[in-house]
């Protein structure tokens, strides 16, 4: 259990479409490939097999791991890649035969070959497996990684015995750092509430000085609102269709064009204030909030750059939600954003502590579901509400997608994913105001609760509603089948 994630790791900045098949893999490659320079040295290599299990075997080519595995091994950073060029550098392997290790070491890959979605098998630990087995002159190694959602992976270890030991990959250091106010359950964090006084999100910024100056956690909160919002900005003003083969079409584009009446702006500014200018009827308010949220997810099927939060899958839902409170409720102040950011982080870690945030594991209450409540929490606490309040609402909102399944149609994140992401905002900005307008001392059902029930309810559903394409409406729409 990884008590003490940062902010920073529950939001990561990266490149669609999923947190756990896109930028686990990448990130578990990129640790590999440090791995294999420290214990083979990059020149002694040879030859590598990927190995795909599971949940990314059956999903994988639809969420793109086997590319992102690819761009981890050359080197390349999710975090600051050309997106553009993504797809150039894959044609340069599967033309040349040749794949160039951290940018640097050209081995012999023939794609069909050495990376396989073995989607029969799995690996005990967790539904997200991967190895890279890695072949040089005189020795043979293999390293097993998982992808456990959120972008967040762990490494497996094997003792002389071949005992099997799980260690994260992220999160490492700030673990073993003591931080004032640790805690694993909301009775904790109330706790810790009560006795200072705080806000929860200043419980969560009094961490987060133990491992960074407060100037750069607010320009790093600075960056992942930047980033959310361009995502947004980009996604509402491209047009066309999906990747794929769903032919899925772009409704953002169409949807921005209609409520700004095709009025003209040259900046992102303009445009805010042209929404901002509509007024507040709350049928218009409404259609923002659907057309912010589909905007990151058409993004995030375009392997655009979007924001875990808590995953690429849902991470329409809280960057929808903060602006909306920006626009409609003139929270437009930076420290607003990090006030709602570190809010909806903090429900965000009790609900990977506590549950899980990965849909392999837990279908899409553990995506949307978990969003909304992140989401949920922060706006409350922004509008006002106490302590109580903030969770109240988390669990209202986790409380309404209880059950709800992983079934990506075609193994693709755009159906129903995308639309999802537009319910998952309105239900949060709904138990947001639910919360407000309601004494928690009252409520008989506890967010604590609810992640218990969401957890058990995860343990409870068939391994087919569990982002595998083999169940749902992934075996309802006849055109996915050949995709899948």
């Amino acid at each position: 259990m990884e008590k003490n994630i940062s902010v920073f790791d529950m939001f990561k900045i990266g490149v669609g479409p999923s947190s756990s098949h896109t930028l686990g893999p990448w990130k578990a490659a990129l640790h590999c490939l440090g791995e294999m320079d420290a214990q083979m040295g990059l020149d002694n290599i040879i030859g590598i097999d990927i190995l795909l299990y599971g949940s990314l075997a059956k999903t994988g080519k639809g969420h793109g791991t086997d590319m992102a595995v690819l761009m981890g091994l050359m080197g390349e950073d999710p975090i600051t890649t050309d997106t553009a060029t993504i797809q150039d550098k894959l044609n340069l392997i599967q033309n040349t035969s040749h794949l160039v290790l951290n940018k640097m070491h050209s081995i012999v890959f023939i794609k069909e070959q050495h990376l396989q979605f073995l989607k029969e098998e799995s690996l005990p630990h967790h539904p997200n497996a991967l190895r890279f087995v890695v072949h040089a002159e005189t020795k043979q190694l293999t390293f097993t990684y998982y992808s456990i959602g959120g972008g967040f992976i762990e490494k497996s270890i094997l003792d002389d015995q071949g005992n099997e030991s799980i260690i994260p990959v992220d999160n490492t250091e700030k673990v073993a750092k003591e931080v004032p106010f640790d805690f694993v359950n909301t009775n904790d964090l109330l706790h810790h509430c009560m006795k200072t006084g705080y806000p929860i999100s200043s419980i969560i910024m009094e961490n987060e000085k133990v491992s960074m100056d407060e100037l750069d956690i607010e320009k790093g909160l600075d960056t992942i609102w930047e980033t959310m919002l361009s995502c947004i900005y980009k996604g509402c003003h491209t047009e066309g269709q999906l990747p794929g083969g769903l032919q899925v079409r772009r409704r953002a584009f169409d949807l921005n064009k209609k409520l700004l009446n095709n009025a003209s702006y040259a900046t992102q500014e303009e445009w805010m204030q042209l929404i901002q200018n509509g007024g507040v009827d709350f049928k218009y308010i409404l259609d923002w909030v659907s057309c912010f949220a589909l905007a990151v997810n058409e993004e995030n099927a375009s392997f655009g750059r979007v924001v875990t939060a808590p995953t690429n899958g849902a991470a329409g839902v809280i960057p929808a939600v903060l602006l909306y409170t920006i626009l409609f409720c003139k929270k437009n102040m930076a420290a607003d954003m990090h006030q709602f950011l570190c809010t909806a982080s903090a429900v965000g870690v009790l609900f990977k502590n506590g549950a899980t945030i990965s849909a392999a594991m837990g279908g899409c209450q553990a995506e949307i579901g978990v969003s909304s409540a992140m989401a949920a929490a922060g706006l409350t606490e922004l509008l006002g509400g106490n302590q109580k309040q903030v969770l109240m609402a988390a669990e209202i909102a986790m409380e309404h997608h209880l059950g709800l399944t992983c079934d990506p149609v075609g193994g693709l994140v755009q159906i129903p994913c995308i639309e999802r992401n537009t319910m998952g905002a309105i239900k949060a900005i709904t138990a947001a105001q639910l919360a407000l307008q309601s004494k928690p001392d009252f409520a008989l059902v506890s967010l604590d609760k609810v992640i218990h029930t969401m957890w058990n309810t995860a343990l409870d559903m068939n391994i087919k509603y569990k982002e595998t394409a083999d169940g749902g409406l992934a075996t309802q729409i006849p055109i996915a089948l050949a995709e899948c």
